[in-house]
């Protein structure tokens, strides 16, 4: 497969593979949170109810996750596409 070609036809993939990250992360962020706060529901941002501190320790958490979701993903998705080209997509 070409240059181009290839990276065309991988765009779905990459696609479909970011938004299972994105779920993945949500699901792990949740399951994180309750652990940590012992709370089902993570504090939004506008929720007048809850400290900075606390809001800030959320988007951290949730923000490492996604982040780690997201590479682990994203180099998951490059190993397999060497595996069937035979070379590493870039």
């Amino acid at each position: 497969m070409g240059g181009k070609l290839e990276k065309v036809a991988l765009k779905p993939v990459n696609l479909a593979l970011g938004l299972a990250a994105g779920a993945i992360a949500g699901v792990l962020f949740k399951q994180a949170w309750k652990l940590a706060s012992g709370q089902d529901d993570a504090p939004d941002a506008g929720d007048e109810d809850r400290g900075w501190g606390e809001v800030l320790a959320a988007a951290a958490l949730q923000g490492a996750i996604f982040a780690v979701v997201r590479a682990a993903v994203h180099r998951g998705g490059a190993v397999g596409a060497r595996r069937l080209t035979g070379h590493w997509p870039g």
